[in-house]
């Protein structure tokens, strides 16, 4: 399983500009390992969940594949 921080560095790559509302949680991840990790006071796993609701304008091929990893995670 791939780090947080891993898969945040590929979403940079594909999703360019990233939606305002998801900003703040890619940031997030991108300072998280894994989903047990906690940012602050929210854990991985709401950071996730937070990305995954406010990144729905993000399409594509590597973007259904890696909500489909993080989704895998989350659960």
């Amino acid at each position: 399983m791939r780090s947080l921080s891993e898969i945040a560095r590929e979403i940079r790559k594909d999703w360019a500009p990233v939606n305002f509302a998801a900003k703040p949680y890619l940031e997030a991840m991108g300072q998280l390992r894994s989903i047990d990790d906690a940012y602050y006071y929210d854990s991985g796993r709401s950071v996730v969940l937070y990305f995954l609701s406010n990144a729905s304008s993000w399409r594509g091929e590597a973007a259904r594949r890696i909500k489909a990893e993080l989704k895998g995670m989350a659960k």
